[in-house]
């Protein structure tokens, strides 16, 4: 068994599509719309066979993002290696997002870095 994919809300589609096709390399499906329902999606596909499904629709509650809440806590992306980690969250950091947590190993082993993207959604960048 897998996991098939991943779906988050954003309020702005065509920018989060922009965020992970840019930094992370995804490829952006063709974009779903449902002109009755006011939904909106594009599948982005990463190396392997992740898949993290933007979603947009007129009818959305836009809530808080505190970091230490109950549900979905972040999406970790691997970047391959720890130059590669240092690399692209120097190159966040430059283009204005927050970075949360520098480049460090973290107790239980990994190699990592957090961000927050442009609508607060935890983003961990990892080997």
């Amino acid at each position: 068994m897998k996991i098939e994919h991943i779906a988050m809300y954003v309020n702005d589609l065509e920018r989060a599509k922009a965020f992970f096709t840019h930094y992370f390399h995804a490829t952006a499906g063709e974009k779903y719309q449902n002109p009755k329902t006011g939904f909106q999606s594009y599948f982005l596909s990463f190396q392997g066979e992740c898949r993290l499904e933007i979603m947009g629709s007129s009818e959305m509650e836009n809530m808080e993002k505190p970091l230490a809440r109950t549900g979905y806590a972040h999406i970790a992306l691997s970047v391959g290696t720890k130059e590669a980690v240092d690399t692209l969250t120097g190159q966040l950091k430059k283009d204005g997002y927050r970075i949360i947590s520098n480049p460090r190993t973290t107790g239980d082993g990994y190699y990592e870095s957090c961000l927050l993207d442009l609508e607060d959604n935890q983003i961990e960048i990892t080997v």
